[in-house]
């Protein structure tokens, strides 16, 4: 009689733990993937991306970053392509590469009074590496 309840138990069990296991994945995929534009592109439908995490590709404007001098942590700056360009304020320690006229991509939301709270703040390496002279 006591074998049918410990299948029970062990079916109820096992099930629990493939709906957590289910759960965590789908939280984790929802939470990673992230719509990756161009500042163009961005600039195009500014509205439907509000509040959505997202990542944004760009170069920085010459003269834009701006960092606060109580807080050197918090830098304020613009990226640009083409015709568009779209303000970030980022907190955290910035890259090496970091630099007027970069390539960088930001990770973030974007708010509807149109700055780009950024979280991540990646550059990229040069892609061309000039040969030395022999």
């Amino acid at each position: 009689m006591g074998l049918p309840q410990k299948k029970i138990k062990f079916f109820v069990g096992s099930s629990l733990i493939v709906l957590a296991i289910s759960y965590l994945i789908g939280a984790g995929i929802s939470n990673t993937s992230k719509y990756f534009l161009t500042v163009d592109e961005l600039a195009a439908e500014p509205a439907s991306y509000y509040g959505t995490g997202i990542k944004v590709k760009g170069k920085v404007v010459a003269g834009s970053i701006a960092r606060n001098p109580s807080d050197y942590l918090d830098v304020a700056f613009q990226i640009e392509e083409k015709d568009s360009n779209l303000k970030v304020v980022y907190k955290g320690v910035t890259p090496d590469m970091f630099k007027d006229g970069g390539d960088v991509v930001v990770e973030g939301v974007l708010k509807k009074d149109g700055v780009f709270h950024a979280n991540i703040l990646l550059t990229s390496c040069p892609s061309k590496y000039e040969p030395g002279k022999e």
